[in-house]
């Protein structure tokens, strides 16, 4: 059973949705037992990392992540789930979880393509990524493959190593992001076509 988190920050059901399509079992929950008990975890979200850490914290979702991450759990992060990895996000200036050292920085107001001309903040839109190591969840992953991003922030591990892909939006940032059973994408995988559920379906497959 793959748990998919419900911590107050939407688009839960599409993310189900792509996992049953799948052919995997699933469940939204909120229940710490269910979440300690599933195979593997998936926490999506949209949303802002202040109020999304004040649920995780009042329904003790947090603590159950820590312990899953250092059982080996496979975990998978999307979106503002990937944020809320890292260790502190400039967006609410807020304690993030902290199981992948780093910062969630916000995209400059003045950011600028290649030609000078003023990008819109948040990103939205189609994008590639551009793999910086080999990963399990990635295998099959083309050049041309694009995917899906909705974000005015973008996580900044501590470590290079944990940089498992980038993409180019004025700068070069990590859109995907690893460190031992955990991975996590800034995009999002449910709404980003057959690349993104042949991503979904090896995190569904993976054993790390």
């Amino acid at each position: 059973m793959i748990a998919i988190i419900d911590y107050d920050a939407g688009n839960l059901a599409s993310v189900a949705r792509a996992v049953s399509h799948l052919g995997y079992a699933n469940v939204i929950t909120r229940n710490v037992e269910e979440i300690r008990s599933a195979g593997r975890i998936i926490f999506p979200g949209v949303g802002a990392a202040g109020s999304a850490m004040t649920s995780l914290k009042r329904l003790g979702i947090d603590a159950v992540l820590h312990e899953a991450f250092n059982q080996g759990k496979p975990m998978l992060g999307i979106c503002l789930g990937t944020q809320i990895i890292m260790g502190y996000s400039e967006e609410n200036q807020t304690p993030c979880l902290g199981i992948i050292p780093g910062i969630v920085r916000a995209f400059s107001p003045d950011l600028r393509d290649s030609d000078g001309i003023r990008l819109k903040i948040p990103q939205m839109g189609w994008n590639r990524v551009q793999p910086v190591k080999e990963h399990p969840v990635l295998a099959g992953l083309k050049e041309t493959d694009e995917f899906y991003f909705v974000h005015g922030f973008y996580p900044e591990p501590a470590h290079s190593d944990h940089i498992v892909g980038t993409t180019h939006y004025g700068i070069q940032f990590a859109s995907i992001v690893g460190y031992r059973n955990i991975l996590a994408t800034q995009f999002h995988l449910e709404k980003s076509g057959k690349p993104g559920l042949a991503l979904l379906n090896n995190f569904c497959q993976w054993m790390p």
